[in-house]
């Protein structure tokens, strides 16, 4: 068999994912007590996404589209890109991105890498999967030309280049548009052009993973 990564570099269909449903999900524990109070325990320290992309299927070719990508995928074998349609931009309100719009830290003078991730309250997720060309950066307010740095597109991982390292106590900000890397959370896929013309959508469930 061909030596392949775990990860695909490619994208799912984007106009059938910006019609899929679905969203974060935590995992907590809840033990009620005697007294009459509850304990509850976090069991998972970063939330996980679920989608079902099938509600996102419009024509008989989205279908097809999506049965040779997933072909293509093995099934659940091999993960893959995936537009969140709720959440894909480091701005609020589907505003475009800014290079101010998220905290990446603090320079120290010496520290050259910062991790791209976006922040939801005190809650820090951490963005593996920029989208390329996409990502701008500011040190303590001002933008900076690309040059200046690389990205790594499958890790979120920025790096300054000799000569731009953040003084101490800059403070370093990113903006950009991500993908969630996920797979398919199925080796099946049942479908028939009778029952999609009579509007019956096939399910399409598709995870978040964590290892990519």
């Amino acid at each position: 068999m061909q030596d392949l990564s775990s990860f695909h570099d490619v994208s799912f269909p984007l106009g059938v994912s910006f019609g899929a449903t679905g969203g974060p999900e935590w995992r907590n524990e809840i033990v009620g007590l005697t007294s009459g109070h509850e304990k509850r325990n976090a069991r998972w320290s970063m939330s996980r996404r679920f989608y079902d992309a099938g509600t996102g299927l419009r024509s008989l070719n989205d279908l097809r589209d999506v049965l040779r990508f997933f072909e293509a995928r093995r099934g659940s074998l091999y993960a893959f890109r995936f537009r969140d349609p709720f959440d894909h931009l480091s701005s609020e309100q589907d505003a475009p991105p800014q290079a101010t719009d998220q905290l990446l830290g603090f320079g120290d003078g010496v520290r050259r890498q910062f991790q791209l991730a976006k922040h939801y309250g005190d809650y820090q997720r951490i963005i593996t999967k920029p989208v390329p060309e996409s990502v701008q950066l500011a040190v303590d307010g001002a933008a900076l030309a690309d040059e200046t740095f690389s990205m790594n597109w499958l890790t979120g991982m920025v790096e300054f280049h000799e000569g731009h390292v953040p003084p101490l106590q800059a403070k370093i900000t990113a903006g950009f548009l991500f993908d969630v890397p996920v797979r398919f959370d199925t080796d099946r896929l049942s479908a028939s052009i009778a029952s999609f013309k009579a509007g019956e959508i096939p399910s399409i469930p598709i995870v978040e993973v964590k290892s990519c």
